[in-house]
C-alpha cells in the first residue's frame, strides 16, 4: 500500500501532475453537477429501523393481513380553544368540507352519525380539547401530506375558531421535513463560517483558511452528486443521515488538509522547489493520512453488520464520503497547496533555513514534561479519564421521539396537549392479536381481556375487531403510563416473553402478537443493545488490525486503542454531565452511544496514528525519550489546531433541530478535545515514554 501511495503523490507532486490532477477534480465536478441528481432528491424524513424479523414488524403484518381497513398513515388532530367548549357542530362542518375537498383522506371519523356518547370520547373532561383521527393514503409523500395538512390548516381557520395541530405520523412526517429543510441551510453556513474564523485565527493566513474550504467545496459536490446516483438507484437517505455526512466530510477534509500543509511548511523550510518540498511532504503524511481516512471507511462498513436500519443506512453514505476524501487527501490537497505554494501561508512564509519548531512553544514545553515525569503525567490524566466515565452509572436512556423535537413544533404540541388532557396510554395504544384455533366465543374473548387486564401497568383492554370466522381478534391495549417510558416498555416485553402463558390462562389455543408504538420500541430497544455490542467489538479488532498493519508492531496498537476505548467512555461520562448541567438534558436517544463511539473511535484515532506515525519516524534516529520528545512539538500545533476546528465542526450540530443530533455533537466534541489534548498530547507520549525501550546495542 505504501508503495502504491508514494507512486501516486510522487506523481502528483510534479507540476505536469499538479495540473493534470486539477483538471480531473474540476471536470468530475463539472460533469456530476450537470449529469447526476443532488442526494438531497432522496433524502427522507426517516428509515424503516427494526428488522423485519422482529416480533413488532410480524404482528404488524399480521394485524395488516386480518384488518386492512387499517392501512394508510394516520394523524391526528387535536383542537383546542382558548377559553370556550368545543363545540361538535363545528367539527361536523370542518370534516364535511374536508371529505368533498381534499385528496387522499381515506378515513374520516362520521362524527355527525355517531350517537352521543360514542362522540364524548373524542373530547377532554373540560370539553375544550378534541382528538379525532384520520387517516391519509399511504402512498403519499411528505411533501404531498405537507400540501394536505395546510390545506386542513386552511379549512380550520375557515370553518372554526379553534386552535388545530396535527400529530401523529403524518404531522412528524411534516413536521420533520419543515425542520430540516431550514436546518440543512444553517448547517452549512454555520459550518463554513465558523471553520472560517477558526482558521484564520489559528494561522492568521487568508489562504490557508480559503485553500481547505476550497478543497471541501469539490469533494461536496462530487459526494452528494455520487450519493444521487445511488439515490437514483434505489437507496434511500434520512435527513439525519446527510446532517452528520455533511458534518463528517467537512471535518474530515479540514483535517486531512491540516496535517498536509504542516508537513508542507516543514518540507518548505528544507527544499527550495515546491514540487520537491510537496513531494517529501506527501512522502511522510501521505500513508498517515490516507490511512487515517482508512480507518474511519471501514468503521463505517463494520455498520453493514447492524440490524438497525439507521445504522445500516449510514454505510453507503459514509463510505462513499470516506472513498472520495482519501482519494483527494493525496490528490486534490497536496494539488491545491502546490498551485499556491509559498503564498498560501502569507504573511507568515516560511524560508529554506527557517527555524523548524521553537524551543519555548507550548507543545515543546509539554513535550519535555511528559518525558521527564511520565508516570505524573499518565497518572494525573488517567484519573481525569476515571472520574468523568464513573458517570455512565447515570445514563439514562429517552424512548419518547417527540421529546427529540423542538418544543413549539406543532406535531409536538398537539402531542403534549394529548398527553396533558387525555390518559398517557391512550396516545399510543397497543395493538393485540390473537390467532385462534377455532372461533372464538363471547365468553372466550372476556377471559383474554380480563387475564391481559391483570398484567402489570395494564389500564385498559377493548375489543376492536373480530374477523368473519371470528378465529382472530383484534384487542386495543392501553397502559397507565406513557407507551414510550421505560416502565410500560418493560411491562409490554414482560408480557411478550409469557405470551403462551397468556393464552394457557385463558384457557385457548393460539397465539398472541403484539404491535405498536411500544413494541416497536422494545424491538427498538433489543436491536440497538445487540448492535452496541456487536459493532463494538468489531469495529475495535477492525482498527486494530489496520493499526498493526500501519505500525507494523503488536504494542503501537495496543497504546493507540486502549487509550481511545478510555477516551470514549470518558467523553460519553461527561458529556453527559455538562449536557445535564448546561442544558438541563438527563436524559439522551439510545443511539447515541453508538453513534459517538463510531466518530469517537474512527476520527480520534487519526490523531494517534499522525502523532505515532511521528514517532517511529523519529525513533529512526533518536531514543525513546528524544522521538517521543519531537514527535510531540512537531505534530502538537497541527494537532490541537485540527481537533479545535474537528469539535467546532461537530458542536455545529448543536444548531439541528433534534435533541439527538444536539447531544451526539456535543458529546463527540468534548470527546475530541479529550483525544486532543490529553489523551494525544500527554497521556500517549507518557505511555510511550514509560513502556518502549531502547534497543542496547550490542558490543563486540
Amino acid at each position: 500500500m505504501k508503495t502504491i501511495i508514494h507512486y501516486i503523490t510522487d506523481r502528483v507532486t510534479t507540476k505536469k501532475g499538479m495540473w493534470l490532477t486539477l483538471m480531473i477534480w474540476l471536470a468530475a465536478t463539472v460533469l456530476l453537477a450537470a449529469l447526476a441528481p443532488s442526494a438531497k432528491e432522496y433524502e427522507v424524513s426517516s428509515i424503516a429501523s427494526i428488522p423485519e424479523d422482529a416480533q413488532s414488524v410480524i404482528a404488524q403484518n399480521k394485524v395488516d393481513q386480518y384488518f386492512s381497513e387499517d392501512e394508510g398513515t394516520p394523524g391526528i388532530l387535536v383542537f383546542q380553544s382558548e377559553k370556550a367548549e368545543v363545540k361538535l357542530e363545528q367539527l361536523i362542518d370542518f370534516f364535511a368540507k374536508i371529505e368533498k375537498d381534499i385528496d387522499g383522506v381515506e378515513q374520516v371519523v362520521p362524527l355527525a352519525a355517531l350517537p352521543p356518547q360514542a362522540t364524548a370520547g373524542f373530547f377532554s373532561e373540560d370539553k375544550q380539547t378534541a382528538v379525532i383521527p384520520l387517516t391519509f393514503d399511504s402512498t403519499l409523500e411528505s411533501k404531498e401530506l405537507r400540501e394536505r395538512l395546510e390545506q386542513i390548516q386552511a379549512i380550520a381557520e375557515e370553518t372554526t375558531n379553534l386552535n388545530l395541530y396535527v400529530t401523529g405520523p403524518a404531522g412528524i412526517a411534516v413536521d420533520s421535513l419543515n425542520l430540516f429543510s431550514r436546518a440543512d441551510v444553517v448547517l452549512i453556513l454555520s459550518t463554513v463560517g465558523l471553520i472560517l474564523i477558526l482558521l484564520i485565527v489559528i494561522y492568521r493566513s487568508p489562504m490557508l483558511a480559503l485553500i481547505p474550504l476550497l478543497a471541501t467545496a469539490f469533494v461536496y459536490e462530487v459526494v452528494y452528486q455520487m450519493l444521487g446516483l445511488m439515490g437514483k438507484a434505489g437507496l434511500l437517505m434520512s435527513n439525519q443521515t446527510l446532517s452528520i455526512m455533511t458534518i463528517l466530510l467537512f471535518a474530515a477534509v479540514i483535517d486531512y488538509s491540516l496535517f498536509v500543509f504542516s508537513r508542507f511548511r516543514e518540507e518548505l523550510k528544507i527544499h527550495e522547489n515546491k514540487y520537491e518540498a510537496m513531494k517529501w511532504a506527501m512522502r511522510e503524511t501521505g500513508m498517515p493520512v490516507f490511512f487515517s481516512g482508512g480507518t474511519v471507511l471501514a468503521a463505517m462498513l463494520v455498520l453493514f453488520f447492524a440490524e438497525f436500519g439507521d445504522y445500516r443506512n449510514f454505510t453507503p453514505t459514509f463510505a462513499t464520503t470516506m472513498a472520495v476524501i482519501m482519494m483527494a487527501s493525496i490528490t486534490l490537497i497536496p494539488a491545491l497547496f502546490m498551485l499556491f505554494g509559498r503564498k498560501s501561508f502569507w504573511p507568515k512564509v516560511p524560508h529554506v533555513g527557517d527555524q523548524h519548531i521553537k524551543g519555548n512553544s507550548i507543545w515543546s514545553k509539554i513535550g519535555r514534561f511528559v518525558t521527564t515525569k511520565p508516570g505524573l503525567a499518565a497518572a494525573i490524566i488517567g484519573i481525569i479519564l476515571l472520574i468523568s466515565a464513573s458517570n455512565l452509572v447515570n445514563l439514562k436512556y429517552e424512548f419518547d421521539t417527540m421529546k427529540s423535537f423542538p418544543d413549539d413544533m406543532p406535531s409536538r404540541v398537539g402531542y403534549e396537549i394529548l398527553e396533558d388532557k387525555f390518559d398517557k396510554g391512550d396516545l399510543a395504544p397497543t395493538t393485540v392479536l390473537f390467532e385462534g384455533k377455532k372461533a372464538l366465543t363471547k365468553e372466550d374473548q372476556d377471559e383474554l381481556i380480563a387475564v391481559l387486564s391483570e398484567q402489570e401497568e395494564v389500564s385498559n383492554v377493548r375489543l376492536s375487531g373480530l374477523t368473519e370466522d371470528q378465529k382472530v381478534m383484534n384487542l386495543s391495549l392501553t397502559f397507565k403510563e406513557s407507551p414510550y417510558a421505560v416502565k410500560t416498555m418493560d411491562a409490554l416485553e414482560k408480557m411478550r416473553d409469557k405470551a403462551d402463558q397468556l393464552v394457557s390462562d385463558s384457557g385457548l389455543n393460539g397465539e398472541l402478537h403484539f404491535a405498536g408504538e411500544t413494541a416497536k420500541k422494545v424491538d427498538d430497544r433489543s436491536a440497538n443493545n445487540r448492535d452496541l455490542i456487536v459493532i463494538v467489538l468489531l469495529e475495535t479488532l477492525l482498527i486494530f488490525l489496520l493499526l498493526i498493519v500501519l505500525t507494523k508492531s503488536f504494542r503501537m496498537p495496543i497504546y493507540m486503542m486502549g487509550t481511545i476505548l478510555i477516551s470514549f467512555l470518558a467523553a460519553l461520562g461527561l458529556g453527559m454531565f455538562l449536557t445535564n448541567l448546561f442544558f438541563d438534558i438527563d436524559t439522551i436517544s439510545n443511539r447515541v452511544p453508538l453513534y459517538a463511539f463510531v466518530f469517537l473511535v474512527a476520527l480520534g484515532i487519526d490523531y494517534n496514528i499522525i502523532l505515532i506515525s511521528r514517532f517511529q519516524e523519529e525513533r529512526r534516529t533518536h531514543p525513546v525519550k528524544k522521538a517521543v520528545e519531537i514527535a510531540v512539538s512537531h505534530t502538537g500545533g497541527v494537532i490541537s489546531s485540527a481537533g479545535i476546528i474537528l469539535a467546532a465542526t461537530f458542536a455545529v450540530l448543536m444548531t439541528q433541530p433534534v435533541e439527538l443530533l444536539f447531544v451526539f455533537g456535543f458529546i463527540v466534541a468534548v470527546g475530541i478535545l479529550l483525544d486532543t489534548f490529553l489523551i494525544r498530547g500527554i497521556l500517549l507520549p507518557a505511555l510511550l515514554v514509560l513502556l518502549e525501550k531502547d534497543k542496547v546495542k550490542e558490543t563486540n
